[in-house]
């Protein structure tokens, strides 16, 4: 008597990649990134890979504000304490669509570092590859505590005076290798949760 043996193949949950653009607002020329996240990301995974592509440290609290597509209002996600989730459990694809494209990231109240991010499309995943990506991007993201998008000014004015009674302490502050004018993705290290950070095929 013989016996039959059925592969039985587990299928994984479906999910979309989607590409945003985040653009650091301001500030000029412009500080952006391109990045690629699944579809199922919560709103605190977001939050790691925006810090993580801009180069941030995350040292302060943050927020989103992101229209509700089901109530027609804005709703805000983050640790900011002024009302609203931390997102832990809200998926990014249940805001996020081509007729919702835009929403708004605020780091750092004191500073107020405003990001604008725009959902570029919608792809499918391709399970060859890890995710979250960094693409693209130009310039390098100010310092922390750099005093806001006009603080931030005033020390790139600082920076290009050798002769500027503060160049010498503030070229010391942001360390010798600090190029305002330089990004490079190969830089961007990602410290997504580990349940998302590799979601490549078995």
């Amino acid at each position: 008597m013989s016996s039959l043996k059925k592969e039985i193949k587990v299928s994984k949950p479906s999910q979309s990649i989607y590409q945003f653009k985040i653009t650091l607002e301001e500030v000029k020329p412009a500080i952006w990134r391109r990045i690629q996240v699944p579809s199922s990301y919560s709103f605190q995974d977001f939050h790691n890979v925006i810090q993580s592509a801009m180069g941030w440290q995350n040292y302060h609290l943050y927020a989103f504000e992101v229209l509700n597509p089901k109530t027609g209002m804005n709703q805000r996600f983050g640790n900011s304490g002024t009302g609203g989730s931390t997102g832990t459990s809200t998926k990014i694809e249940d805001f996020f669509s081509m007729k919702n494209k835009m929403a708004f990231y605020q780091y750092d109240f004191g500073d107020d570092w405003g990001h604008t991010i725009i959902l570029e499309k919608i792809l499918p995943m391709d399970y060859k590859k890890k995710y979250p990506i960094c693409l693209d991007g130009k310039r390098a993201c100010p310092p922390e505590d750099s005093g806001g998008p006009w603080g931030y000014e005033e020390l790139l004015t600082i920076l290009k005076n050798p002769r500027h009674s503060d160049y010498r302490n503030t070229k010391e502050w942001v360390g010798r290798k600090f190029d305002p004018k330089t990004f490079k993705v190969e830089d961007v290290f990602f410290s997504a949760p580990k349940e998302h950070a590799d979601i490549s095929e078995d």
